[in-house]
């Protein structure tokens, strides 16, 4: 969505920043005092920050007003800046939710950024199926499923995941529709699967096991066991006592659980509990879950330097949060009054469906929740600086062991990959202050190398990696290549023909087959260097390389998985997925496919007696 297309469904009205200056007076005179939403960009029209106000001439006129007391990071911003766009909506609320659809579209550099999606996995409940299914993703899509989490732990997870496949035997089996098999599977054999499959048990009673497995993911464990013990003593007057034995167990299994959690409240009352610690430029939160009074888990951010005041960082966090379709309990507990309190508590309302309290709590079992959230926030910040002071000492030993010039702050490491030479990649990783940094991950597809010459296609990989004048573009301070010497030599001549061979210093790991080790090269020196077999260096060196292996391999499974779903069907003119998969279900086999005749071909649904000619006289006549 466009912000032309915002302000017509939000009857706003858009006003450009003046040549003057993005914050000049004259700028902020034509600004309207009025509730609404802007956006700073930088010379080349990219947003760097979506920012609302209930007045829009006073919130902009408050950055005019900025000097060396404001953060680094608006600052920063403030000197990117050149020029302003505004638009007008006619509520705070509106401003809210605009500033909101704003920040998903563009993702501007200096907005906040909860990064938790990629890192935490969830349970997935497919309510959108027939015979709905529960299993662990880390994909979260609009489907009609139900998705809950996301886990900080995947050890809590996998516990909750094994305790709803012991206590309720749905099915396991892939795929959304149910094959009907004469004969169930061995989970329902071993009590582990109801058999939808064979018709074994109805969708009522199917739906009401999701229902509990629901109440479950919920945390609504109590009232599950309120449930089971109703239907237990239901099914022995019944005399079903086969019946009210499976009960028993389930509420067995649920009374071990419920007696690991932590009660930290006797209210059946759903709460979040936000901690926030700001030290230096930094903000610690973290969030704890309580469902019917009890700890189900915890989450963790690290904002680093984030624009704006307490009030305002929290309320953003709070609107990312929950704008993730994350569950909203009846009562947040903060630290201290947000920004813009009443809009985001109708957000809330209108999300959840029912009222939301914000609560700061002065005393009592809050406070003490709140005590425990915060506690929780000051240790991220601990946690910190400990990884960055192990880090320090880390690299400092690493400069020191390979004799480096440069402070080895950002490490990349090349691997190639090949089968016989097949389908040859490259793949580059990259580690800043000791930590992963995906987004800097690059997979190189190598066309020059027709047979196995591993030292060609790293010059190939290299070249292209470290191409002069790429927008940018970062260097790194050692870079570490997969081999021995020869391969240390191929990228030493890359950087020198770059001319970048005092700017990278290069480093190489082989494995030494024999000794069952590692050994490592450095330019200069004829013999590898003389490393402990449990150096901290060496482990380091070696857990960069693996992870080049891993990205390496992963791209390589990728491709194979492609070139096996390729066949010479998808050659022919006119045919595409529905009428090959036609094609090879009705024949076979693609050898049969090929063997039959027009009058065979033309028989196959969706196929016809025209295009059944054009598919015989391809393999005809290419024999």
């Amino acid at each position: 969505m466009t912000v032309q297309e915002s302000n017509k469904k939000t009857g706003a009205k858009k006003n450009s920043g003046h040549k003057a200056g993005p914050l000049s007076s004259d700028f902020l005179k034509s600004v309207a005092k009025h509730p609404g939403v802007y956006l700073m960009m930088n010379r080349q029209k990219q947003i760097l920050y979506v920012g609302k106000a209930k007045d829009l001439r006073k919130r902009l006129s408050s950055y005019q007003r900025s000097n060396s007391a404001a953060s680094p990071k608006t600052i920063l911003l403030l000197n990117k800046v050149a020029s302003i766009d505004t638009i007008l909506t006619h509520t705070e609320k509106e401003a809210f939710i605009l500033e909101s659809s704003l920040i998903k579209k563009h993702r501007p550099r200096f907005n906040i950024e909860l990064k938790d999606d990629k890192s935490y996995p969830r349970i997935k409940v497919t309510l959108g199926e027939e015979w709905p299914r529960v299993y662990k993703t880390r994909r979260r899509l609009k489907d009609g499923s139900r998705y809950f989490g996301p886990y900080s732990s995947a050890g809590a997870m996998r516990n909750t995941l094994n305790l709803i496949n012991r206590m309720f035997p749905l099915r396991r089996c892939k795929g959304r529709n149910v094959k009907k098999r004469t004969r169930p599977c061995l989970n329902y054999q071993m009590g582990r699967c109801l058999a939808p499959c064979s018709g074994k048990v109805d969708k009522k009673q199917y739906r009401r096991i999701l229902n509990k497995v629901l109440l479950v993911l919920e945390g609504r464990n109590r009232q599950l066991r309120d449930q089971l013990k109703t239907d237990m003593q239901k099914a022995s007057k019944n005399m079903d006592f086969e019946m009210a034995a499976i009960f028993r167990d389930q509420l067995q299994a649920l009374n071990k659980t419920l007696e690991k959690q932590v009660v930290v409240s006797n209210r059946d009352q759903d709460q979040d509990v936000f901690g926030f610690v700001r030290k230096g430029v930094g903000v610690g939160i973290a969030v704890i879950n309580v469902r019917q009074g009890m700890v189900l888990g915890k989450l963790e951010y690290f904002l680093l330097d984030p624009i704006g005041d307490d009030s305002e960082v929290l309320g953003e966090v709070l609107r990312q949060f929950y704008g993730r379709e994350q569950s909203i309990p009846e009562e947040l507990l903060l630290p201290f009054q947000i920004a813009d309190v009443l809009s985001l508590s109708e957000w809330l309302t209108e999300m959840r469906g029912r009222g939301v309290d914000l609560r700061i709590p002065k005393r009592g079992k809050g406070l003490k929740l709140l005590q425990m959230a915060e506690a929780n926030a000051r240790q991220i910040h601990i946690d910190r600086e400990n990884r960055e002071k192990s880090w320090h000492e880390m690299a400092k030993n690493l400069q020191a062991k390979l004799n480096m010039q440069r402070f080895p702050a950002r490490v990349e490491c090349l691997d190639i990959s090949n089968i016989g030479g097949k389908q040859p990649v490259g793949s580059l990783v990259c580690f800043v202050e000791g930590e992963k940094a995906p987004k800097e991950y690059r997979h190189y597809s190598i066309n020059t190398a027709h047979e196995p010459d591993d030292y060609r296609m790293m010059s190939e990989v290299l070249t292209r990696r470290f191409k002069t004048g790429r927008k940018g573009d970062v260097l790194p301070d050692l870079l570490v290549v997969d081999g021995g010497k020869g391969h240390l030599n191929v990228a030493r001549n890359v950087l020198r023909n770059k001319g970048l061979q005092d700017q990278v210093e290069l480093v190489s790991i082989a494995k030494d087959k024999e000794n069952k080790t590692d050994k490592i090269y450095r330019p200069g020196r004829k013999n590898p260097l003389n490393l402990q077999r449990h150096s901290p260096v060496l482990f380091f060196l070696m857990q960069i390389r693996d992870e080049s292996h891993r990205f390496g391999i992963a791209f390589h499974r990728r491709l194979r998985h492609k070139s096996t779903l390729t066949s010479e069907l998808d050659n022919v003119p006119g045919i595409g997925p529905s009428r090959k998969k036609a094609l090879l279900k009705t024949m076979g086999s693609l050898a049969a496919v090929k063997k039959a005749g027009r009058k065979e071909l033309a028989a196959v649904r969706g196929i016809g007696s025209e295009l059944a000619e054009q598919i015989w006289d391809f393999f005809h006549s290419f024999g």
